[in-house]
């Protein structure tokens, strides 16, 4: 891997570290279900990108 893609990585890595923080603290905050359940499946999704771009490394 060269450097370029490294920082691509790491890159996307925070990315996608910070979007799943963001999904888990606003599903805690929404009061209707329906729209907190989504939101918990976008945290899920974004867990799993972060997953997959860690076993690039």
């Amino acid at each position: 891997m060269t450097s370029k893609e490294l920082l691509y990585v790491e890159d996307a890595l925070g990315h996608e570290c910070f979007m799943k923080t963001c999904s888990k603290k606003t599903s805690a905050q929404l009061t209707d279900p329906t729209l907190s359940s989504y939101i918990k499946e976008l945290e899920q999704k974004h867990t799993d990108l972060f997953n997959k771009f860690l076993n690039l490394l």
